[in-house]
Parts: C-alpha cells; sequence; structure tokens
C-alpha cells in the first residue's frame, strides 16, 4: 500500500469515528426566575389544584339556578255513546293540563350563590397556599443544586491544590530531602480529597433530579443546569415589617378567614331554609260532560303553603351557628402559627448572619493565609508534616463549613419567604 493511500485510509477512519460519535451537548443553565416560571406553568399538582378552581366557579352556577317549573297532562273520560251504541274513543275526553312553580322566599338562591362563591375564593386561597409550599420546596432544591455546585467547585480546588503539592513533594523525595514514609502519608490524606469529589458529584446529581422532579422535567441531568448568585444579604427588613406583611399575605390566613364569612353565609342560609316557600299553580281543563255547554273550557289556580310545624330546619341553624365559632377559633389558630412562622425563621436567619459574618471578613482569608504559608514553609523543610495536614484539613474544614452556612442561610431565606407569603428575601 502506498503512502497516499494509508494516508487517505486514516483520514476516512477518522472522519467515521467523529461522525460515531455522538455530538455534546452542553447544559443548559436556568435562574430561579426561569426555575420558578416553569414550575408554576407545568407542575402537576398546580394544574389540577387549578381545575379545582374550575369546578368551584361551576358550582357557584348550580348554586344560582332557579328551581324547574312542573308541568303535568291528564286525559280521561273516554265513553260509549248509549243512543247510538257506538263507540267514539275520544268525543268525551277529559283533557287537563297544570302548571306550578316553587317561589324561594328569603334571597335563597342569592345566599346559595354567595356561599359557593365564598368557595371558591377558600380555594383560590388554598391553591396559592399549596403553591407556597411547593415554591419553598422548589427553592429548596434550587439552594441545594447551588451548595452541591459550589461545594464541587471547592473539592476539584482542593485536590488540584494537594495534587500540586504532591508534585513538589514527589521532587524533594527524589533530591532526599523527606523521607518515603512522609510521602507515603501524604498520597495516602490524597484519598479524602478523591472522595470529597465523589461526594460533591453524587449530592450536585441528587439535588438536579430532586429540582427536574419538582419541574415535572425529563431533561437528563447531564443537560440540565441551575445558575444563580451563592451568597448571602447583610441585613433583612424588621421583624414587625415582616409580621405585617404576612398578616397581610399569608394565603392559609386568608382562607381561614373566608372560611368564617362562609360560616356565617350558611347561617343565614340555615335560617331562611326554615322559612316557608309556596308553590303557584295554573290549569285549563277541557271538559266535555258538562252539562252547561259554556263550561267545557275552564281555567283555575292555587296556592299551596306547607305547614312548617315540627321542621324549621333548627338542626342547620344549630350546626352552622355552631361552625361559625369553630371557624373564628381555626382563624385564631392560623394567626398564631404565622406570628410563630416570622420569628422561627427570622430568628434563624439571625443566627446564620452573626455566624457568616466573621467567616466573611476574617476566618475565610486567615484560613488561605494558614494554608498557604505553612504549605510553602513545608516545601522548604520549615515546617512539620503534621503542621502541613493540620493546615490543608484546617481550610478544607473552614471553606466547606463557609459553603453550609450560605446554604443554611438561603434556605433560611426560603422559609422566611414561606412564613410571610411571598418573596421577601430574594
Amino acid at each position: 500500500m502506498s503512502q497516499l493511500q494509508r494516508w487517505c485510509l486514516l483520514m476516512a477512519t477518522l472522519g467515521s469515528n467523529a461522525l460515531a460519535q455522538p455530538p455534546v451537548v452542553a447544559p443548559q443553565s436556568f435562574s430561579w426566575e426561569q426555575i420558578r416560571d416553569r414550575f408554576q406553568a407545568s407542575n402537576p399538582t398546580l394544574r389540577a389544584a387549578q381545575i379545582g378552581i374550575d369546578e368551584a366557579r361551576a358550582q357557584e352556577v348550580t348554586a344560582y339556578l332557579r328551581p324547574n317549573p312542573d308541568f303535568s297532562l291528564l286525559t280521561d273520560g273516554t265513553q260509549i255513546v248509549p243512543q247510538q251504541g257506538v263507540w267514539q274513543p275520544f268525543s268525551g275526553t277529559l283533557v287537563q293540563t297544570t302548571l306550578s312553580y316553587l317561589h324561594e322566599r328569603r334571597h335563597k338562591r342569592e345566599l346559595r350563590r354567595e356561599s359557593a362563591q365564598k368557595e371558591t375564593e377558600i380555594t383560590v386561597a388554598q391553591y396559592a397556599d399549596q403553591e407556597r409550599t411547593l415554591l419553598f420546596n422548589l427553592r429548596t432544591a434550587f439552594v441545594q443544586t447551588l451548595q452541591q455546585k459550589a461545594i464541587l467547585d471547592l473539592t476539584r480546588e482542593n485536590l488540584a491544590y494537594y495534587n500540586r503539592l504532591l508534585t513538589v513533594s514527589n521532587d524533594r523525595l527524589k533530591a532526599g530531602d523527606i523521607a518515603k514514609v512522609d510521602y507515603q502519608r501524604l498520597e495516602l490524606q490524597r484519598v479524602q480529597y478523591e472522595t470529597d469529589v465523589q461526594t460533591a458529584i453524587v449530592n450536585l446529581r441528587t439535588a438536579k433530579i430532586q429540582l427536574l422532579t419538582l419541574l415535572n422535567d425529563r431533561t437528563p441531568v447531564e443537560q440540565f443546569d441551575a445558575t444563580g448568585s451563592f451568597d448571602f444579604l447583610n441585613e433583612i427588613r424588621p421583624r414587625e415589617e415582616l409580621r405585617r406583611l404576612a398578616m397581610d399575605g399569608r394565603p392559609d390566613l386568608k382562607a381561614a378567614i373566608e372560611a368564617v364569612d362562609k360560616a356565617q353565609t350558611d347561617h343565614r342560609l340555615a335560617v331562611a331554609n326554615g322559612s316557608t316557600d309556596p308553590t303557584f299553580s295554573g290549569w285549563w281543563t277541557h271538559n266535555p260532560s258538562f252539562a252547561n255547554p259554556y263550561a267545557y273550557e275552564t281555567v283555575g289556580a292555587s296556592i299551596s303553603i306547607p305547614l312548617r310545624i315540627f321542621d324549621k330546619n333548627q338542626g342547620e341553624k344549630l350546626r352552622t351557628q355552631e361552625d361559625i365559632t369553630r371557624n373564628e377559633r381555626l382563624r385564631d389558630a392560623t394567626t398564631a402559627q404565622v406570628f410563630s412562622d416570622v420569628d422561627s425563621a427570622y430568628a434563624t436567619i439571625e443566627s446564620n448572619l452573626t455566624l457568616l459574618r466573621p467567616y466573611k471578613e476574617t476566618y475565610l482569608k486567615e484560613a488561605v493565609d494558614v494554608r498557604d504559608t505553612v504549605s510553602f514553609a513545608y516545601t522548604r523543610g520549615g515546617a512539620s508534616l503534621l503542621d502541613f495536614l493540620q493546615a490543608q484539613q484546617d481550610y478544607r474544614s473552614t471553606e466547606l463549613n463557609y459553603l453550609n452556612l450560605v446554604g443554611s442561610y438561603l434556605t433560611a431565606s426560603a422559609q422566611l419567604n414561606l412564613a410571610v407569603g411571598q418573596e421577601v428575601v430574594p
């Protein structure tokens, strides 16, 4: 085979291998706002709850319907005419039509519609409360994803830094500056850094899977990513302002207040249902059997009034009255829970900020300085192996603790948003 033929064969082989390999797809990265919008549009639990709101609105139509009138037709009196002895089937037939209608008094229809409208408002508030809880779960998964990304970057940086020191230590071993057992101890410590990297990779995949599950998204984990600021705000709003916002915006508290209003409407409806509803009727009759030929066609009217002597809807009146008190107690309990949630989340954020401020201002810089100084001294024989390993461990622990504290702060921020009922900490 000539040189040119071998060159063509090599190029063809490389081309076929390149075509056989699937293209590498870069992961698509989403911000918190994009993830939140996708969640609100695609989460199956929220979409099912939205259908529940439509069903509640349909109940308003049913509640306001008028009673249907009743129509009846009566025929009777087919006779044999005795004088002629001939059967004439329709000559003496009585025909009567009746139309009746139940008239509802005391605004029963309006009260039923008002009760249904209150139920719709409760359903809307419950939907908002369910969305609030699910958004907290989504925000927590988003924070965990950012946190695991930051930890993965830290572990890879630590491994790369340690590998560089191992290279220097290997040169020192070859030069006879350190003992072989010391170098072996350094190599054994590298396992910890490799373990940290693999653990961070698994944790990041797990966080992404949880995020994709909430989004109802079947995108492969490798093609999905989340991006955002993994940091903390140094100040938060005053507690009293957050309490006021929670009282105005918490959907579960709104649902509890609407439940009291609905119970009051239901009680008024129960009182109205205890009243008497008359039934008006009118009829037309064709009766050829009358002796008076002018009385064949007759009309009439009647009114039927039930006598409510025993059943005056007493049970429903009492039950709905008690239901008002029960819902008032539930409203008070929800109000107390709102204050408790806000205060607990606020205390958690304050605690995290108390720890984060010195970390960012002092501890992180000191950990880097100590690690670099001891590493520099060790590579030149000015520090012991134990000092070097301890400095590496201190830096690793300090950086990891800081990232975990930032993650705790962001989770507590999501908890505060959940407690207030709106996004007060971005």
